[in-house]
């Protein structure tokens, strides 16, 4: 005997119902609940906003370029000299502690253009990023449905999985009595006990591919599944009428499309901003300072001073030509990258619909399917009541049966799937279009908080202190 693979048969069944009693502290009982605890919890989304966080920053730092920079600068000095001279007398020695501040401004007035394309440019990736943010939360919502449907769907091929062995066991038995009677042969015996040991092993398989859809619906959503089933035709969101509709929308309003279209938007002020250096800087400085006892003869020293420095770059190496060479063949590729995503977008609004299509076609020739064999088993059985049908028809007839229910139950998971696949195309499979019971989470709100912040570190942040952070916990997976 394979002692693995009996580990295996013995171990899955055992698993599953260890899955389906644990305890879990949020039970998603809808789609739209599975959904909505995903958004609130899923990381991958969770570090896309906080990545969103800090391109926000990227703002403020340019708009930095347009303010003053204020510095104090205090000295002290200890000089011990001992000298002597040809003449008569000597200078001897001489100590002197010089102590001095300084307070100095600098105030940027023309930069080249430099901060103006340098705002430009970073509120250009933060688009960019909330266009990134939107199309990983609908990557997210759609890994949650996928997971929920698997779920749903290996349920049920499991219900129709037992029901199937419960209803060979049963064949098995009467296939034995007949036996008894001399009505059949042990050929007849063979081919029954074959088929329940096929459902029995159809049957393990389902319960582990339950298993593997549960530990995948743990790690999208974040809890372990309820009771849940397929959603009805009320709850579910509406969807384009055509594949041209489909294909307008994937144009104007896919994240992929849009992001690539403000990335290269933000290239072409990369070039602008390395251009800036190449023309001239004005600068307005000004500084007051205190000294005492600066020199041997001086107590102290007050100044003042303020004037504009002007900078006229002439050569520079020719580094600054080569960079505007580089960044606009980065512009160039920024384009073409666009012109593909253009392409992904059409490419997958139509293979999606198709499949969407198709799903809804497989649906209505399986439920007829379903109906012809289920009418067909019961003609087959009562015929072989009368010895018109051998056990082998009977027997073909169940299978038949069951194969066009599992057939059923996978191609209702795939119309669904293929629904909020479409969704995600069309960029509508979000919570707001969703409308799911969340607090949704806005990404201009950080950005209009820090855009025009002067000074301060913020209190959005609490992993740690600004410089010690605290680490406990962090690498307890090394232990």
């Amino acid at each position: 005997m394979n002692i693995p693979a009996t580990f295996a048969i013995v171990m899955i069944p055992f698993l599953s119902l260890v899955a389906a009693v644990l305890p879990a502290q949020v039970r998603a009982q809808s789609l739209e609940e599975a959904l909505a605890t995903a958004y609130a919890t899923n990381p991958a989304l969770l570090a896309e906003r906080a990545a969103l966080r800090a391109t926000d920053e990227g703002v403020a730092r340019a708009l930095s370029g347009w303010r003053p920079t204020v510095t104090v600068n205090g000295q002290f000095d200890h000089q011990f000299t001992d000298s002597e001279t040809r003449f008569l007398f000597s200078a001897g020695e001489q100590t002197i502690d010089t102590k001095s501040i300084e307070l100095s401004l600098s105030q940027p007035l023309y930069r080249g253009g430099r901060t103006v394309s340098d705002t430009q440019r970073s509120e250009n990736l933060v688009l960019a990023g909330r266009a990134n943010l939107i199309d990983i939360e609908q990557q997210v919502l759609l890994d949650g449905t996928i997971a929920y449907m698997n779920v749903v769907r290996d349920q049920a091929v499991v219900e129709l999985s037992i029901n199937n062995e419960r209803v060979l066991g049963r064949q098995l038995e009467a296939t034995r009595d007949r036996f008894e009677v001399g009505e059949v042969t042990r050929t007849d015996v063979s081919q029954a006990e074959a088929r329940l040991s096929n459902g029995n092993a159809v049957r393990i398989e389902a319960e582990g591919a339950l298993a593997i859809a549960r530990a995948n619906y743990l790690a999208v959503i974040g809890d372990l599944p309820g009771q849940i089933d397929f959603p009805t035709a009320d709850n579910r969101p509406l969807l384009p009428d055509s594949q041209e509709e489909a294909l307008r929308l994937s144009r104007a309003r896919h994240p992929a499309l849009i992001r690539a279209g403000f990335l290269e938007r933000a290239a072409l002020y990369d070039i602008s901003y390395a251009g800036g250096r190449l023309l001239p800087e004005v600068t307005f400085d000004t500084s007051i300072s205190r000294a005492l006892d600066p020199t041997t003869f001086t107590d102290e020293q007050d100044s003042f001073q303020f004037g504009v420095t002007g900078r006229v770059p002439l050569y520079q190496s020719g580094d600054e030509y080569a960079e505007i060479r580089q960044l606009r063949q980065t512009a160039a590729q920024r384009r073409r990258e666009l012109d593909s995503a253009r392409r992904t977008a059409e490419e997958d609004a139509s293979g999606v619909w198709v499949e969407l299509q198709t799903a809804v076609a497989q649906i209505r020739a399986l439920e007829a399917s379903v109906r012809a064999n289920r009418i067909a088993l019961e003609g087959i059985e009562q015929e072989a009541a009368v010895g018109a049908r051998t056990v082998l028809d009977v027997l073909d007839a169940e299978q038949e049966l069951f194969d066009a229910q599992v057939n059923l139950v996978r191609a209702r998971r795939d119309e669904i799937v293929a629904g909020y696949e479409l969704l995600q195309v069309i960029g509508s499979l979000t919570a707001p279009a969703l409308r799911l019971p969340v607090t949704q989470y806005d990404p201009a709100a950080h950005y209009q908080e820090v855009r025009d912040k002067w000074i301060g570190f913020g209190s959005d942040y609490n992993a740690g202190a600004l410089i010690d952070l605290d680490t406990e916990g962090w690498f307890d997976f090394l232990e």
